[in-house]
């Protein structure tokens, strides 16, 4: 990706209260974006039948499907299989992943096989702080222990909400960094983060752009913004014009 600004896509988490795909399709471009990652809010990923109906609705609005996730892995190979077969059918280059921490080693193992029989990444998603790869210290013994078809989509803001710092993970990590989730978070005195526009809030948005791109970054790029979820557009809209 020569510019992450050229790829943007969005997550299609941000629009979980509109099922329809025609629908989303027709939203993400409405914020002049032509790329999505699909989660299974949208995609029946067990039933092979429906997929290609799927892809087609948003082949047919323009609409590249980047990646899809995020999909917790175990040591059921069919399981997987499906996913990636999934991602094959639409053209996709990278799965987020989960990975359960009671069978995390056999499992990577065999995501890693599978990314290397498909050509397509599998990139483990930092979920925040309760996360058992939530921090830096665990997500560098896990790539120390698993093959490269897996590596890392840093998500910025849960990034955040582990007390790391997301451009220093970014730097950290470049040459396993396959995917990013770029959004931000303030926190309360309770210590929850809430969602609001990318930079506005903890991210330090243009020392993350800068980082990605200098570090050769080759993965994809999806917006991610989950306030407003009956209306997520406006807020998804500025989103958009910080990263451009």
């Amino acid at each position: 990706m020569a510019s992450i600004r050229d790829g943007l896509g969005v997550q299609s988490y941000c629009f979980r209260n509109f099922k329809d795909n025609t629908e989303v399709a027709r939203l993400v471009g409405e914020l002049g974006l032509k790329a999505i990652e699909l989660c299974a809010v949208h995609v029946k990923f067990d039933e092979p039948t429906t997929h290609a109906e799927v892809i087609k609705t948003y082949r047919d609005a323009g609409i590249e499907i980047l990646a899809i996730g995020v999909e917790t892995f175990d040591t059921d190979e069919a399981h997987a299989r499906r996913r990636f077969e999934f991602a094959k059918q639409a053209g996709a280059t990278c799965i987020s992943a989960n990975f359960k921490p009671e069978s995390w080693q056999a499992s990577a193992e065999m995501v890693g096989k599978l990314a290397d029989e498909y050509g397509i990444r599998a990139a483990v998603h930092n979920h925040g702080g309760y996360h058992w790869l939530g921090n830096w210290q665990m997500l560098n013994h896990f790539f120390n222990a698993t093959p490269k078809g897996v590596g890392l989509c840093l998500d910025t803001a849960w990034c955040l909400d582990s007390g790391e710092n997301p451009v220093k993970l970014a730097e950290v990590f470049r040459e396993r960094l396959y995917g990013l989730h770029i959004k931000d978070f303030v926190f309360g005195r309770d210590g929850k983060g809430e969602d609001v526009i990318v930079g506005t809030g903890n991210l330090d948005l243009p020392g993350l752009i800068k980082t990605v791109e200098s570090g050769g970054f080759d993965g994809y790029a999806v917006l991610e913004y989950e306030g407003d979820a009956d209306n997520p557009v406006p807020a998804l809209k500025q989103c958009v014009a910080q990263v451009k």
